[in-house]
This record gives structure tokens, C-alpha cells and sequence, in this order.
């Protein structure tokens, strides 16, 4: 494996604004940027707040076929795309809840489309993946199945080789949209 010549690489300062900096970021199609303020110093085991981790996300919708419980609640929304009439898992989403919203989609979720069988066709899966994104057949066991007919925005860091997103976190719930149109995206 090659050696890098320096350990720590320093780019040189950037005179641009925030906006402009995450605007080449998403143009590059880089995960995200770390930066900190010019006039900060490190503090060895501190959090200061002088240093900023910024994420640039893509997103889609995504229908939601089902969900783990989790006490009085849930835990994670099930969600994947159509390809042709086939329902596709590509994800659990647990992330981006607040109290309010986890409450808000717990209600849709319980609105009367339970159904005993799972509507995804490429589930069950042999192993959880190198990301943990799979969803075996003992993972199942724990799901509850819903008629495919609510849509989610989803924001996601990549998707996987194996068609899973990697990153996954809950926007909101999307009224607008048929669940039956609902495609992988090609740009997301």
C-alpha cells in the first residue's frame, strides 16, 4: 500500500463565503467539508465549537412499506422505490425524527394499512451488508408490513454498491406524490 509523503495535508484558506464553499462541494459531488474558524486554536479533548462538520446530503422520496416497532412507537421506517410494479428495499430509516415528527408518522403509520405480508420483493436478504443496510429474514420477524401508500423525502449520504442508502435520515412525510411513480432517482 503507497505512504502518503505527510501525514496531514493543510489546504490553504478559502476566501469564500459558506454558501460558495458547499456549492463546489455539491458540484464535486464530495461528501461533505470540516472547517474551522482562522482565528481558533486546537484544544486537545475540547469541543469548542471553532470546528464545523457540514454534510451535503442527496435526497429523494421513498415509499414506506413498513416500520420496526419500538415500545409505544417505532423504531425505523422501511422504505424503497418502484422499479417497473416491484417494490424495492433500499433502507431503515431512524434518524431525523424529533418528538413531534416521530409522533405525526406513527399516526400515518397506524391508519389501517397493516397488511401481513411484506410488500418489498427483495426481501428477505442473506446478511446485513457491510453497512448494515440488509434486512435478513430474522430482522423481519421484528417488521410490520403496510400497504405501500405513504411517501417520505429521505436524505442519504451514497447509495451502496448493494442498492441500499448508506446514511439514511427522515426528512418528512410527502402528500404530493403517488407512491406508484416513486423511482430511484439516476442523479441522487
Amino acid at each position: 500500500m503507497p505512504k502518503m509523503a505527510e501525514i496531514v495535508c493543510y489546504s490553504e484558506t478559502l476566501e469564500a463565503s459558506a454558501a460558495d464553499v458547499l456549492a463546489a462541494v455539491k458540484e464535486q459531488g464530495l461528501e461533505g467539508v470540516i472547517a474551522k474558524r482562522r482565528d481558533s486554536v486546537y484544544e486537545a479533548g475540547r469541543r469548542s465549537g471553532a470546528w464545523v462538520k457540514m454534510r451535503v446530503n442527496k435526497g429523494q422520496e421513498l415509499v414506506i412499506g413498513g416500520y420496526v416497532p419500538n415500545g409505544a412507537s417505532f423504531d425505523s421506517i422501511i422504505v424503497g422505490y418502484y422499479n417497473g410494479g416491484d417494490l424495492i428495499y433500499v433502507a431503515r430509516v431512524r434518524n431525523g425524527f424529533t418528538p413531534a415528527s416521530r409522533s405525526e408518522v406513527f399516526k400515518e403509520l397506524r391508519r389501517g394499512q397493516e397488511t401481513p405480508r411484506c410488500p418489498f420483493v427483495n426481501l428477505p436478504q442473506r446478511d446485513k451488508g457491510r453497512w448494515g443496510e440488509g434486512l435478513t429474514a430474522e430482522k423481519m420477524a421484528e417488521c410490520r408490513w403496510l400497504k405501500p401508500e405513504l411517501v417520505a423525502q429521505i436524505e442519504f449520504a451514497e447509495w451502496t454498491e448493494g442498492d441500499h442508502l448508506r446514511h439514511s435520515k427522515f426528512v418528512a412525510l410527502r402528500d404530493d406524490r403517488d407512491p406508484k411513480h416513486v423511482r430511484r432517482e439516476t442523479g441522487a
